[in-house]
């Protein structure tokens, strides 16, 4: 198993339990339906937010730098990864508005790191996992296309309600259940980033066995050309020449 995306699997996987761990203790106190998941990063508990974050972003950049060295990312795909990654960073070291006392610049840092992770996950998915790319598919591939997909779903469909909402003069975080939407998107974006994990962690890819495979073949098609010539030279030789012999 690749290095990198070991740790990186853990990394993110450590995160993303810290997190669904404080939604499943705060059920009783806040709505998960409205609420967002950056409110736990609000108050004095606020830096197990911010390390459980920062974890998946560290997670998410050991697994890109395996795709990387893989070659298996490309330059666009590494880059949107990175993206998503750096958006993370951001999000966890900046605390979203606290609408109690009113917005700030460091909610407002909060909110673009979060769009920017958000876009740039399944770009990252989509361009990296196209099945389209190669010709040798694995299940963790067509998985990361597969979320990557729902997540560009998920944030065609935001994008719409929004515009929606703002042609009708309602605020955007009114027009839809917005702590659920973000969690539904988090999810898939998540599980995205995990297949990508789990195939950069691979010990054997398509690319080698197709290359050995290949080499194979070439192998077997030079001793066929071998074994032809000398045939054709014996069938040439004359009966005196062979008894001669």
């Amino acid at each position: 198993m690749h290095q990198p995306a070991r740790w990186g699997l853990g990394a993110a996987g450590a995160g993303a339990a810290v997190i669904l761990a404080l939604d499943l203790a705060s059920l009783e106190e806040t709505n998960p339906l409205r609420r967002t998941i950056s409110e736990h990063g609000l108050g004095p508990d606020g830096w197990i937010f911010g390390l459980a974050v920062g974890l998946l972003a560290a997670g998410s950049v050991a697994i890109a730098v395996s795709l990387a060295r893989k070659r298996l990312a490309g330059v666009f795909g590494t880059l949107a990864l990175m993206g998503w990654s750096v958006g993370l960073f951001v999000t966890a070291w900046f605390e979203k508005h606290d609408w109690s006392v009113g917005p700030s610049l460091s909610g407002s840092i909060h909110r673009a790191g979060s769009l920017i992770a958000f876009l740039c996950l399944p770009l990252a998915a989509v361009v990296i996992a196209r099945p389209w790319r190669r010709r040798e598919r694995s299940p963790a591939t067509l998985a990361a296309f597969g979320f990557g997909i729902c997540s560009v779903l998920w944030v065609v469909g935001i994008g719409a309600v929004m515009m929606i909402g703002a042609a009708d003069g309602l605020p955007w975080w009114r027009v839809m259940p917005l702590g659920l939407v973000e969690r539904g998107l988090a999810v898939t974006e998540v599980a995205a980033l995990l297949a990508l994990g789990v195939w950069g962690a691979a010990k054997r890819l398509g690319a080698p066995q197709n290359g050995a495979k290949n080499g194979s073949e070439k192998a077997l098609e030079v001793g066929a050309e071998v074994g032809a010539e000398v045939g054709a030279e014996g069938a040439l030789r004359q009966p005196g020449e062979v008894g001669a012999q």
